[in-house]
């Protein structure tokens, strides 16, 4: 399907339905092929190939917004229809920003064609790496391709194209019942080395034997890049979002410093433009410690008096990052782990709940691995344990020892998102609770 002309002609269907309206269109044309295993074996390769087409129409103050999966001339006619018949009933939308200005992209979108023609063959061959470098221990998980193509098209000029591939695997490995894991996400499927990851999640399983219990307590830690992946996800959803901010939800506040000055915070879309045609861009989150900029959809820029970072999400959620990322800093793991005296390595995050927006208290779990530091070094495994911790305070001035020298593009269940994280050494997690209780 070509989505531009897709949307071109929905486009001149719905301005001639309803005159003097503003109207905008997107069409979304998505390959995904997933290939699964677990007992070490592939279990499941299936792919899917959807398309959506979105169209948008503020008339007289009203603004309703139609899709839909269909797109024979009968079912483009059929959605245009609608539209023009629910836009006359729909409720008052004072808060509607306009349409975006034209202009042009500043990225260009990364397709790799080995990704977006992979085959399962090609996907096989990583599970094979992955399982051949457990060595006999049991694995599991997935490796997954995919290809994206949009268009955007509206009233008022704006008119864009843009490509994207995306290529992610993640695996556990099992030593009597403990599991370690690694996980790679990129925009080709030649960075993810199989081979690597399973040799990783492997070494981290067979370490995990005989674990002790440790009890509840504020420990130093170096929290590895999975793990790091959470604290990403959750400033993403619930930190920068200008909407969350503008209703008092989140602790940001620009200009002000409210992290280490080792930290620096960045969104590095994947996809070059946002369902509401504003292309977008890198953008410094944090820099040096200091809060610098939020996400913003055209809503939310129009009540700040700024301009749409092209975050566009939904009237009811606000802006959404999917790509948010740590700057590496300059120190390995072991130079992290090297210098604590008493602390944890901690490998994964999981089951992890917001107990208060405003100041991004969470509770959640360890996984995968967790070990004891003793005198710079790793002494023995630890068992799984509940912690309750404010996360910028975690990442606060003065509270991160070191930040690790790779950024590690993590999976985001999300299609072309992305966590990049490096390890993180902090002075101080709140454990509150250990496998007794």
């Amino acid at each position: 399907m070509n989505v531009s002309q897709t949307a071109e002609q929905v486009l001149d269907l719905a301005v001639r339905a309803l005159p003097g309206a503003e109207v905008d269109v997107t069409a979304d044309a998505v390959h995904r092929a997933l290939t699964r295993f677990a007992n070490s074996r592939i279990h499941q390769n299936v792919a899917e190939d959807t398309v959506s087409v979105r169209l948008r129409a503020h008339l007289d103050g009203r603004t309703v917004t139609t899709t839909t999966t269909l797109t024979s001339p009968e079912g483009l006619t059929s959605l245009v229809a609608r539209t023009a018949a629910a836009v006359r009933s729909a409720p008052r939308d004072p808060g509607w920003p306009g349409l975006a200005p034209a202009a042009p992209l500043a990225l260009p979108g990364v397709v790799d064609e080995a990704t977006r023609n992979a085959s399962p063959d090609d996907r096989a061959a990583r599970v094979r790496d992955f399982v051949d470098a457990a060595g006999g221990l049991e694995t599991a998980g997935y490796c997954q391709t995919g290809h994206w193509s949009g268009a955007y098209r509206n009233s008022a000029g704006q008119a864009l194209a843009a490509q994207a591939t995306t290529a992610e695997l993640d695996g556990i490995a099992r030593d009597a019942g403990a599991d370690g894991v690694a996980r790679r996400s990129s925009v080709r499927l030649s960075d993810l080395d199989g081979t690597a990851l399973g040799t990783r999640a492997a070494g981290k399983a067979r370490a995990l034997a005989d674990p002790v219990e440790l009890p509840p307590d504020r420990y130093e830690v170096v929290l590895e890049p999975e793990a790091v992946a959470d604290l990403l996800t959750n400033f993403a959803l619930f930190g920068f979002n200008a909407k969350a901010v503008q209703e008092r939800r989140s602790f940001a506040e620009l200009g002000v410093a409210q992290f280490d000055e080792a930290i620096s915070l960045y969104d590095d879309p994947r996809e070059p433009f946002d369902g509401e045609g504003t292309p977008r861009t890198r953008l410094a989150l944090v820099e040096k410690g200091v809060t610098a900029a939020l996400a913003h959809d055209r809503r939310t820029a129009a009540v700040a008096g700024a301009v749409s970072t092209g975050h566009g999400g939904s009237a009811a959620w606000g802006p959404l990052l999917n790509n948010l990322g740590f700057a590496p800093g300059g120190s390995s793991t072991e130079e992290m782990i090297s210098r604590i005296e008493r602390g944890l390595l901690i490998t994964d995050l999981w089951y992890t709940r917001v107990l208060d927006p405003r100041t991004l208290a969470l509770t959640g779990l360890t996984r995968n691995g967790v070990w004891l530091i003793e005198g710079g070094e790793v002494t023995r495994p630890v068992r799984n344990m509940r912690f309750t911790q404010l996360y910028p305070q975690a990442l606060g001035p003065g509270a991160v020892l070191g930040v690790g020298a790779e950024a590690v593009p993590q999976p985001s269940r999300v299609f072309l998102g992305a966590w990049t994280a490096p390890a993180l050494h902090l002075a101080s997690w709140n454990i509150t609770g250990n496998a007794s209780g």
